[in-house]
């Protein structure tokens, strides 16, 4: 991990702009900021990191808008692209999962199972 500036509470890892001594990325604090949420409803959320982590991570994301927001569009269409990836990836193993028969001992759970499906359906 390489410092930002010396003792930063924001340092830049291999996943990016990243609180110091967490996982959690400013990207995540991201994902609720675009949603519109309020600080005070981000911060209950991110409860498990200090205060003085929390405040500089707002702070950082307010002062480098512009850098942030161009990492953050940047991290969306790497995650967008990898999710697309593995949706087709496992398009085929799902097709194959949902016509498979239900072994004998399954049987019956499976039918009870089609019944909901049916119904759940039909509700919809």
């Amino acid at each position: 991990m390489t410092a930002i500036q010396d003792k930063s509470d924001i340092i830049r890892t291999e996943r990016g702009l990243t609180i110091n001594g967490t996982r959690i990325t400013l990207y995540d604090l991201m994902d609720y900021i675009h949603a519109g949420y309020p600080v005070k409803l981000i911060r209950n959320y991110f409860f498990y990191i200090t205060e003085q982590q929390f405040n500089a991570a707002i702070a950082y994301i307010e002062n480098n808008r512009e850098q942030v927001e161009s990492e953050y569009q940047q991290v969306l269409q790497e995650s967008d692209i990898n999710r697309h990836y593995w949706q087709e990836i496992n398009k085929e193993r799902f097709a194959k999962v949902a016509n498979r028969n239900p072994k004998p001992e399954n049987k019956k759970a499976w039918e009870k199972l089609q019944v909901w499906k049916t119904r759940l359906a039909a509700e919809a």
